[in-house]
């Protein structure tokens, strides 16, 4: 796997999540509410962790008539490594900043 500079923060938070999630495709906005991280924050992450092959997307078409469609991201085979690395490196809290 190629090596990456330690993840922020939120972005340990953010793969702690979808690490707890495995698997499972989570859109942006339900990313943003478990995370507690605003979209000027999630969004950038995602794309780095994307463009890295962290993660996958893909894109949706909502469930609501004249919405636009959404984007689904889960952790890949490798973004799961990255993430147990990530989330217990150091003695990493892993703590995620959740609600609800």
């Amino acid at each position: 796997m190629e090596q990456f500079r330690t993840a922020s923060v939120q972005s340990r938070n953010l793969l702690a999540l979808m690490l707890s999630k495995r698997g499972r495709w989570l859109h942006g906005y339900e990313l943003s509410e478990l995370t507690a991280l605003k979209s000027g924050s999630l969004y950038p992450i995602l794309m780095r962790l994307s463009d890295r092959g962290v993660l996958e997307a893909k894109w949706e078409p909502s469930p609501h008539p004249g919405r636009p469609p959404r984007r689904l991201y889960r952790l890949t085979a490798q973004g799961v490594s990255y993430a147990i690395d990530q989330t217990s490196e150091a003695g990493a809290p892993g703590r995620l900043c959740s609600r609800g």
